[in-house]
């Protein structure tokens, strides 16, 4: 007769533990910094999750950054390939290679800047604790 109870009350202690681990990660876990409070959390951070979520910010921006510089560099190979008489007129409109060249570059680069931002902010994570 115990054996009857033992075994549904046992999966509900497993369930209620369950349950309470993963509220307790929702609670823990914090929703994407968006760009519009990144200047407030900035200012106001003052512990290592504060740290780490701006960092993640600056990580999230610079993967998009990247893939922009990559979509930049596949575009300027297509108008390299396709030759376009209008870039000895117009060598930097935004229908020449150079032009997508130079904005590969200069997202590249920014993906570099953010990702220095992201480490900075890692490393006052790290000396908060």
């Amino acid at each position: 007769m115990i054996r009857q109870y033992l075994l549904p009350t046992a999966l509900a202690v497993l369930a209620s533990i369950g349950g309470i681990a993963t509220i307790r990660a929702a609670e823990t876990a914090q929703p994407a910094l968006a760009r519009k409070e990144l200047k407030t959390a900035i200012a106001n951070a003052a512990n290592p999750q504060d740290h780490q979520r701006i960092a993640a910010y600056y990580k999230k921006e610079a993967d998009h950054m990247l893939a922009e510089a990559k979509e930049h560099e596949e575009l300027a190979a297509v108008y390299t390939k396709a030759g376009n008489m209008h870039a000895s007129k117009h060598p930097m409109s935004g229908q020449t290679a150079e032009h997508c060249k130079y904005f590969a570059d200069a997202t590249r680069k920014a993906a570099q800047e953010l990702l220095a931002m992201a480490k900075l902010h890692d490393d006052m994570a790290k000396q908060t604790h």
